[in-house]
């Protein structure tokens, strides 16, 4: 569990590193990027930024991934002036794979959904078991419970 201050930090640096990819870095390897998350230690020396870029090319991951790191000490330099800290954490970049296992998740449960109704469509609708497969109270246990009363 993080300190409301330590997650203090992590809101701010993640809005920082967001406008400083958006506006001052202008690197070409650089694609559209999203910072998702940003986790910082207890001790607020260390930063790690979880990013998402839109791109599903392996090539265009990696020269993301070098552009962020080329350009991780002017990130750090101006998470420390904003932050007004004496020790900047360090920044650690990290592809976040989150969206991307989503995805292929939606993927495998559509085709179980599709798979569900065409098994479906080729047999009946007949239930396996009885129609109505709970226990029901039996007509002469109500006569039971009345002649318990009738005893006391």
């Amino acid at each position: 569990m993080t300190s409301p201050r330590v997650r203090k930090i992590a809101d701010r640096i993640q809005v920082i590193v967001a406008q400083m990819l958006e506006r001052r870095i202008k690197d070409p390897r650089l694609g559209f990027v999203t910072i998702t998350d940003v986790r910082v230690s207890g001790d607020s020396q260390q930063a790690s930024i979880f990013y998402t870029a839109m791109s599903d090319d392996p090539t265009a991951l990696d020269a993301t991934a070098a552009a962020l790191e080329s350009a991780k000490g002017l990130i750090r330099s101006e998470v420390a002036k904003q932050l007004a800290m004496r020790h900047a954490p360090s920044l650690e970049f990290i592809h976040d794979a989150l969206p991307e296992t989503a995805r292929h998740l939606d993927e495998v449960l559509a085709r179980a959904k599709a798979q569900d109704e065409a098994v479906a469509a080729t047999r009946g609708s007949a239930y396996a078991g009885d129609e109505d497969p709970y226990k029901k109270p039996r007509e002469d246990e109500d006569d039971w419970d009345e002649d318990v009363e009738d005893d006391e």
